[in-house]
């Protein structure tokens, strides 16, 4: 699985959002994570036209 860092968030996968199913690619992945206990989401990231699976990074603050 390729991860890279995006704002503090884990990316887990990137879905373009030209896809004919839209967004559902992105949702499916991020519903098996979450499934397998990873607390991913879906969001969109307007620069690159993609759907990314992120987990969320909490700051020290949030604890």
């Amino acid at each position: 699985m390729r991860r890279c860092q995006l704002a503090g968030d884990v990316v887990l996968k990137r879905f373009p959002a030209g896809g004919p199913r839209g967004s559902w690619p992105a949702e499916e992945f991020a519903a098996a994570q979450r499934v397998a206990g990873v607390p991913a989401e879906v969001v969109m990231e307007l620069e690159t036209d993609a759907f990314l699976v992120v987990v969320r990074q909490r700051s020290a603050s949030e604890d």
